[in-house]
């Protein structure tokens, strides 16, 4: 399916994005160059509170991402396993799922599919933890984005897996394991993402943890 809109204005193109069809399970996906900064925040405007369709911006590059259904479940599973994690082990957490950050200065925003503060003495205007699903190729460098935001750490699911993402003196190191949730196992995490139902794979998460003994201190 086409999405050029070039000679769309940004109002027509949240207009056919809104309105889109679910059946498929690629993301949608374009990016716009040379948006100003305002045309930016004149999408943001149009969509109002609607969790879709997503957007970023990076130096004058617009994305325009329709998340699929599949990528939505896909998220949703990835944020309420951490959330079944940091119970069982006692870690103080708050989600605020597609939290639009941006910096004027540095012409970056995003709004990542989930977003976490770990513990109590956290930046309450910094996440500790952005969550991406990758279903579709292209859009814009996100990671130079998050960088620029301060964000410590960068989950990315792509091809069934996590990959973990540290910035270190500004920019982004893949690593193996989380640091923003230490002892996290995320190919264990991994296995239980895609289920018949949300809450059986909430449920059979949970009793693995048990099982080997993760607990609170």
């Amino acid at each position: 399916m086409s999405l050029a809109f070039a000679s769309d204005s940004p109002a027509a193109i949240i207009e056919r994005l809104v309105d889109h069809d679910e059946i498929p399970r690629d993301d949608k996906i374009i990016v716009l160059h040379g948006a100003t900064w305002a045309d930016y925040q004149r999408l943001l405007e149009l969509r109002g509170e609607s969790s879709a369709p997503r957007l970023a911006y990076l130096e004058g590059a617009l994305e325009i991402m329709l998340p699929s259904r599949f990528h939505e479940s896909i998220h949703f599973m990835i944020g309420r396993l951490i959330e079944v994690w940091c119970l069982e082990v006692g870690v103080e957490f708050s989600g605020y799922g597609s939290w639009t950050r941006e910096k004027k200065e540095d012409r970056r925003g995003v709004e990542p599919d989930a977003c976490y503060v770990f513990g109590t003495n956290s930046d309450p205007e910094r996440p500790d933890l952005a969550i991406d699903v990758i279903w579709t190729s292209g859009g814009v460098d996100k990671l130079a984005i998050y960088a620029a935001l301060g964000v410590r750490e960068v989950w990315f699911w792509r091809g069934g897996r996590l990959s973990v993402h540290v910035l270190r003196d500004g920019a982004y190191e893949e690593v193996a394991a989380s640091e923003v949730l230490p002892g996290i196992d995320l190919v264990e995490l991994a296995q239980f993402i895609v289920r018949p139902t949300a809450s059986q794979g909430i449920r059979e998460y949970r009793s693995a943890l048990q099982t080997r003994g993760v607990h609170g201190a």
